[in-house]
């Protein structure tokens, strides 16, 4: 919170400066600052799992309704689980959804955790902002036996939820993703149709792969954030590591159809570690179990 003052305070004495100097305004210092407007802190009891008010569990591979893909749409090879094996607060204030192998060589079978927020509605005011952000460590294993890992912090537009069958145009926004134990990580907006479309489907307007973070993704905590702006000439979406602007999408890239179907909605917010897919490729015999992604927070706010 201190961290969160003193910030808001240099914007506001730099604000003033350009004032008194006859400088315009940034477009972020003319907005204000941000005001937190939901979060979890997960600051539960060792061994619980997380607040059922605050979020769902999804299990299985897909949502399970008639037409809905399975393997949760991605080829994915793991059952999602609500057990506290899988999906449990540590006592010191973290989330960590913990990815379980068991059985036997060549007959092996994965459990991990995906939890999405029972609220739908994140997004930006008319002419504001709204941004998603979260403090995470990545499962801490790398090599061969990080294959398959897919770790993921992102959202959903709302149209989605009971009807799973209407990807892309929804819109999601991968705020991080990760494959493999790589020291890497990618954003991306997905929207229009599949395959191809104006967003380049299945791959979405991406960063590509960002590299050579120091301290590694899988070694240290980094903070990941996603700020959805309505108050520029031409919307945009921004995605930063660290406070460091990393990749962004304007309304102007599409056209204004897939753009309105994509962001004009709410949104929800899903954690997950994923097991295999289409993107990584299927874990191995070498593939190493129980490295859990670390979550410390997820906050939204709004100016």
């Amino acid at each position: 919170m201190a961290i969160k003052i003193a910030r808001h305070s240099v914007a506001a004495l730099a604000l003033m400066v350009a004032s008194l100097a006859g400088w315009p305004p940034s477009p972020a210092e003319a907005a204000g600052a941000w005001t937190l407007t939901w979060s979890d802190e997960f600051n539960g009891a060792a061994g619980t799992g997380v607040s059922t008010t605050n979020w769902i569990y999804d299990v299985g591979t897909g949502y399970g309704c008639a037409g809905c893909p399975d393997k949760w749409g991605t080829g994915e090879i793991e059952t999602m689980s609500s057990s506290t094996a899988n999906v449990y607060q540590d006592g010191i204030g973290n989330l960590n959804i913990k990815p379980i192998r068991s059985g036997t060589a060549g007959r092996y079978t994965w459990t991990s955790g995906r939890i999405e927020t029972t609220r739908t509605d994140f997004q930006p005011a008319a002419g504001g902002s709204m941004a998603m952000e979260a403090r995470i460590q990545l499962p801490n294993v790398t090599g061969t036996g990080a294959q398959g890992y897919w770790p993921a912090f992102w959202a959903l537009g709302a149209p989605y939820r009971g009807v799973y069958t209407n990807w892309p145009s929804v819109g999601e926004i991968d705020v991080m993703e990760n494959i493999n134990g790589k020291n890497s990580w990618w954003g991306a907006l997905h929207c229009g149709v599949n395959p191809g479309g104006p967003c380049n489907e299945t791959t979405g307007l991406t960063s590509g792969e960002v590299t050579g973070w120091n301290p590694s993704l899988q070694s240290a905590f980094h903070v990941y954030r996603m700020e959805f702006d309505k108050s520029t000439v031409s919307e945009e979406i921004r995605w930063y590591v660290d406070g460091v602007q990393k990749h962004v999408v304007r309304a102007y890239q599409v056209d204004a159809t897939t753009w309105a179907n994509a962001t004009n909605h709410g949104f929800f917010i899903l954690l997950n570690v994923a097991m295999g897919g289409g993107w990584p490729g299927s874990p191995t015999a070498k593939t190493v179990s129980d490295k859990p992604l670390i979550v410390d927070y997820v906050r939204v706010y709004n100016r």
